[in-house]
């Protein structure tokens, strides 16, 4: 079953926590000096925050996939939209191992498509966006601007 993913850059992290655990009615399963995760089932979201990153606001929104079968079908999707679609393939990100590929709509809102495969240590991460992003936003690997169309 695949499940929303929002990534929110924000300023302070301790306030935020607090905002969206009670927002949520949860606490983050994930907590790191910059970032928090939320693995939400009513919404069934992976809704993530993350501080330090120089931008504040809605960074990107994807589609998290539980298996190697669904990942296909998002790919496939992803194909037929008719925009060029950036396949990054194996990836360290928010504290997390991952098989993705990024498009972004025709209004330039950067789209994720991903696999999480196992937990990290470090953040990870992408370089500057370029056109598509702010340069500072998270996850967004090199060549993003590609998928702008």
């Amino acid at each position: 079953m695949k499940r929303l993913h929002v990534h929110v850059g924000v300023e302070d992290l301790a306030q935020s926590i607090r905002f969206y655990a009670t927002l949520f009615g949860a606490e983050p399963s994930v907590t790191k000096a910059d970032y928090a995760k939320w693995m939400l089932e009513n919404p069934r979201m992976n809704f993530a925050i993350s501080a330090g990153r120089g931008f504040t606001g809605v960074e990107h929104l994807g589609l998290q996939v539980e298996d190697e079968a669904e990942l296909a079908e998002v790919y496939d999707r992803l194909k037929a939209a008719d925009r060029p679609v950036l396949e990054e393939g194996c990836t360290t990100c928010c504290y997390a191992r991952s098989e993705k590929s990024w498009i972004s709509d025709p209004q330039g809102v950067v789209w994720e498509a991903f696999l999480t495969t196992g937990e990290s240590t470090v953040y990870g991460g992408g370089p500057a966006l370029g056109s598509i992003a702010p340069a500072s936003a998270c996850c967004v690997p090199a060549g993003a601007s590609e998928a702008r169309g």
